[in-house]
């Protein structure tokens, strides 16, 4: 059975949301209202809302770095990775954890970035060269 994944949160401005996930990650929009839009999150359903984001703090230890928490993101295989890191660069994204390897030489190897949407979510992407790797412990 294959399912799919939503998410709503907050967001300040939806325009700023629009230009962002739609014009810089690439994702279609979807239905939307006054206060609210949806968006085809790879395949994945986003909802951003107008409110206030949640509170984040860089308290999640992962390997060297403290990265935001809470956080939402994706898996990609590692060519489409590598795709949208370039899309970010070239949109001149602030990046939290510039797009790296980690894990390299172990199991559950991955490249990641991480990163926030205009509102201040963070977003965490990772890659893999095989998507079967994701629980390789």
């Amino acid at each position: 059975m294959q399912s799919l994944f939503h998410l709503a949160f907050h967001v300040h401005d939806l325009d700023a949301a629009r230009h962002f996930y739609r014009d810089t990650l690439g994702c279609s929009e979807g239905r939307s209202t006054e206060s609210w839009v949806d968006f085809d999150f790879f395949g994945h359903q986003i909802s951003c809302h107008l409110g206030k984001p949640f509170e984040t703090s860089n308290t999640g230890l992962v390997g060297a770095h403290k990265v935001p928490m809470p956080h939402f993101g994706l898996v990609l295989k590692l060519e489409d990775w590598k795709l949208l890191a370039e899309r970010l660069r070239a949109a001149d994204t602030r990046f939290v954890l510039e797009p790296q390897v980690r894990f390299e030489g172990e199991p559950g190897e991955q490249w990641t970035m991480f990163f926030y949407d205009p509102s201040g979510n963070p977003i965490e992407v990772k890659g893999f060269r095989s998507l079967e790797q994701l629980y390789a412990h």
